[in-house]
């Protein structure tokens, strides 16, 4: 009986999520500043480095450096909402599946991400790159990073959403964690940004790291996520 009062998880999610991209465009707290961040680390590159072209390794750590610290600000207040108008508290009542929670901020996040890079890649891109072939490509390695990045950084940001050093303990929980997500997305992209054109030396490979790093978050989040939620 008590099953037959609790709302589809789908709609759920649908409801949470639709909700949190309204609060984005009413407030514009978290993509704007995401983007300016980027933005302005990309003109630093380029004016620091000295240099009109990248490729290979260092035009895929400045890209990916710069992704991770933006990404950063976005996880930071992702359950800002719930924090400040009780959003918790309301959700607990609520006749819904917990994870639904998780899986909703996860792909806000996520969503977020995306608009992120379809703004700031293409800057990259004019700053850094002559060969722009290896564009195409790295749209894959973007989407599987994405996925480990709202996947972690939800589980991460909702230890450190109550805390009141959450800006100080999410990048300490969150940076030691996301290293194999960088290594993984990094050797990735350094062939795809080589100077004479895309590589694809071990592409496939890295992909499985990341579909790897990607699917144990997903599931650890979705498992502990309850749990973290009552507590």
């Amino acid at each position: 009986m008590k099953s037959a009062r609790m709302t589809p998880f789908r709609q759920a999610l649908g409801a949470i999520v639709l909700k949190d991209l309204r609060t984005e465009l009413r407030t514009m707290r978290s993509l704007p500043a995401m983007v300016l961040f980027a933005v302005t680390t990309f003109v630093i590159f380029r004016f620091g480095l000295d240099r009109t072209a990248l490729s290979g390794s260092l035009a895929s750590g400045v890209i990916w450096t710069t992704l991770l610290f933006a990404a950063v600000l976005g996880i930071n207040r992702i359950f800002l909402p719930e924090r400040e108008e009780g959003g918790f508290d309301a959700f607990r009542l609520a006749p819904v599946d917990r994870p639904v929670l998780f899986v909703a901020k996860a792909a806000v996040l996520f969503l977020y991400l995306v608009v992120l890079e379809v703004v700031v890649v293409p800057v990259f891109a004019v700053f850094f790159l002559q060969e722009w072939s290896g564009l195409v490509p790295l749209v894959v390695i973007l989407l599987a990073t994405n996925l480990g990045f709202a996947a972690l950084g939800t589980l991460i940001s909702s230890m450190a959403v109550n805390s009141r050093a959450r800006d100080l303990l999410v990048p300490l929980l969150l940076l030691p964690l996301v290293v194999p997500l960088m290594i993984a997305a990094t050797g990735a992209t350094s062939h795809l940004l080589d100077a004479g054109g895309p590589s694809y030396d071990k592409f496939g490979t890295w992909l499985l790291v990341l579909g790897l790093y990607d699917g144990i978050f997903c599931l650890v989040g979705y498992a502990v996520f309850e749990f973290l939620l009552e507590d």
